[in-house]
């Protein structure tokens, strides 16, 4: 019988990571969690809340508000994955705009919500069977899972590939608000005093900068299959 564990996906924004993440659930029946839509969601949360806008974020507010803050993930069958629910209330589209990845790196850097969210998540993972992803899952939510990943890939083909995917989805946006986004996120996310968003030193990184999604997850079930077997 093959053992259940925990996989860590690191990376930065737009490398695919959820998109590699629910396969590889679906592949093993494994529960998957994407923190990022957390964050997002506490984001959204903030933005209705007139707490944080591209000039102003009201941090004390914010972190008084999280008491008032409910977030769980709910399978939709048609879909085949979790969506984020916010208060009881389904903000999976609301939670992908532009608007919200603008925002959510200067929210994630507040430590009381970092705090918040990382134990939920450590809870989500009590068992093994689990494959998570963000920016800070094999360095501090799990720093002994048994498989840690770290995607990357450049800024340009991460901004193709949301500008791609936000243009199909019927937005109306240009591709250089597209890179400086993916740009200052990486930023943030980098640099920030709590958690910042650094590759595990037992992680394997994977440039995917040319490589499929096909040519991603082959190589990756293999080294699932080494550790599990």
């Amino acid at each position: 019988m093959k053992k259940k564990i925990i996989i860590a996906i690191d990376g930065f924004s737009s490398t695919g990571k959820s998109t590699i993440a629910k396969l590889l659930a679906n592949t093993y029946n494994y529960i998957y969690v994407d923190t990022g839509a957390m964050y997002r969601a506490v984001t959204l949360f903030a933005m209705n809340n007139n707490l944080v806008g591209k000039d102003f974020l009201e941090k004390e507010l914010l972190v008084s508000s999280l008491k008032n803050i409910s977030l769980s993930f709910k399978i939709n069958k048609k879909l085949g994955f979790a969506e984020m629910f916010l208060n009881n209330l389904n903000v999976e589209k609301e939670i992908r705009t532009l608007e919200v990845s603008q925002l959510v790196s200067k929210v994630s850097e507040i430590s009381e919500i970092r705090k918040k969210l990382v134990a939920e998540q450590q809870l989500m993972g009590n068992k093994s069977g689990i494959v998570m992803d963000g920016r800070d899952i094999g360095t501090v939510v799990f720093p002994n899972a048994e498989l840690k990943l770290f995607m990357t890939a450049s800024a340009d083909k991460r901004a193709t590939r949301r500008y791609k995917e936000l243009i199909d989805r019927g937005d109306n946006i240009s591709f250089d608000d597209i890179l400086f986004n993916v740009q200052e996120r990486d930023r943030i996310d980098s640099t920030r005093e709590d958690s910042p968003l650094v590759k595990a030193d037992d992680a394997i990184e994977f440039d995917n900068s040319d490589m499929g999604i096909k040519e991603q997850f082959d190589r990756i079930c293999a080294l699932v299959e080494r550790r599990i077997t």
